[in-house]
């Protein structure tokens, strides 16, 4: 049996399935769905943001990020407008819905990343975002060429 080089990636996937499970019940009381609040963040965030985009950031295929689009918009979270230069771009607003919740979501952000970094140095917590970061960095333009070229392509 093959064994694993490391299981950094074990943990990194546990704490973030860890987090999305607590946030999930937390903001279902908000009417939000599983992951919905992952979407809604990042385009209150980056209001005008176009699909294409928003999937790009959360490294998610386009098809998962127009099912949560859809949905976000149909509760009134989100618009969508026709970009007035493309038209077949279509860029992502908040409604007020989204903007009146958009603090409770970072609260609870906050709250996880203080949760995490407990007994943690500020050192340590630099120290920790600068890999993980690079990690992500490392990993990003075969996630691209995999997205584009769905694997078929070779070094």
């Amino acid at each position: 049996m093959t064994n694993l080089n490391n299981l950094i990636l074990r943990e990194i996937g546990a704490l973030s399935r860890s987090i999305h499970t607590i946030s999930d019940i937390k903001f279902k009381e908000l009417g939000l769905q599983k992951g919905q609040f992952i979407y809604l963040t990042r385009i209150c965030e980056n209001p005008g943001i176009n699909q294409m985009a928003l999937s790009d950031m959360l490294k998610v295929d386009k098809t998962t990020t127009t099912k949560a689009v859809n949905k976000l918009e149909s509760q009134g979270y989100v618009v969508r407008k026709n970009d007035q230069h493309d038209g077949r771009v279509w860029k992502l607003y908040p409604q007020q819905k989204a903007i009146d919740i958009y603090p409770v979501i970072i609260d609870e952000e906050n709250r996880n990343i203080n949760l995490c970094f407990e007994n943690f140095s500020d050192e340590e917590k630099a120290g920790v975002y600068q890999l993980v970061k690079r990690m992500r960095e490392n990993i990003q333009n075969n996630w691209q060429d995999i997205k584009n070229y769905g694997g078929n392509q070779h070094d």
